[in-house]
């Protein structure tokens, strides 16, 4: 096939493990994103994010054309909707969108952005990305996400699972992750001990077979943020995450990364 692009044309597109409705959402596109279309169907496109490398299909109709040079242009985009509650767009015809905080405003200008060639009105102050990342920043993002409740393969407020939090956060400061855990993991710099853990840095925790299956990002050299029913925060020490509620260790430690 002829290669082809597009972007994601609503506020939050789930990408699936198979051309099915009922087919389980591994990950979600957000408003923005673009994407490499590797294969069609008559209506589930086999699609590649171009931030992150992630596979898999969804419904075309939730995507907008992009030509190359459009593709290229949006892969500089350094404007996306904050970390807020509400982050409202207006379409030509005035309808609105909602936008999930780490959005993409592509080919923004004045107050505007841009699908292609569609144009819409940004009624927010849009996020500027900050070529030197801030700490305290990175926590302050970290820190809106806390409650949102967990979801398997999701990326917003109202529903997120542990690695797309992690990515999120670091989206909106500058920094470029993976999708899935065991992928974050393979990047940064090891920490070799709990007691030199700086915040920001991120803990990865494995399964009794080894498999990295789950992410947080350390607050301090005791405390963890992470996606475990819901966005929270849990003490940690070097055996893990100890789930005060539940009275018992969570997750196993088995690394520490550090990328800032």
């Amino acid at each position: 096939m002829e290669q082809q692009f597009g972007i994601c044309r609503v506020a939050v597109a789930p990408l699936r493990a198979g051309q099915s409705d009922k087919a389980e959402i591994s990950s979600q596109l957000l408003f923005g994103d673009h994407v490499e279309i590797l294969e069609k169907t008559d209506k589930w496109w086999l699609v590649r994010n171009e931030y992150d490398g992630y596979e898999g299909w969804m419904d075309y109709k939730q995507l907008a054309s992009l030509n190359h040079e459009q593709f290229v242009r949006n892969q500089d985009c350094n404007h996306m909707a904050p970390a807020q509650t509400v982050n409202t767009i207006i379409a030509a015809d005035g309808s609105k969108y909602y936008l999930s905080p780490g959005s993409n405003l592509p080919a923004y200008a004045d107050k505007h952005c841009y699908l292609g060639d569609e144009k819409f009105e940004v009624s927010f102050s849009a996020h500027v990305l900050n070529p030197e990342v801030d700490v305290d920043e990175l926590i302050d993002t970290a820190l809106f996400f806390r409650n949102a409740p967990y979801l398997w393969g999701g990326k917003t407020t109202f529903g997120i699972d542990c690695s797309g939090f992690v990515q999120i956060v670091f989206k909106l400061n500058g920094l470029k992750l993976k999708r899935d855990a065991w992928q974050q993991a393979e990047e940064g710099e090891v920490v070799d001990f709990l007691p030199e853990v700086q915040a920001g840095d991120l803990a990865f925790f494995d399964n009794s077979e080894g498999r990295i299956t789950h992410v947080g990002m350390m607050l301090n050299a005791n405390e963890i943020i992470h996606a475990s029913g819901k966005v929270r925060i849990d003490p940690m020490d070097s055996q893990g995450i100890y789930n005060a509620e539940l009275g018992k260790y969570t997750h196993n430690l088995r690394i520490v990364k550090r990328f800032v």
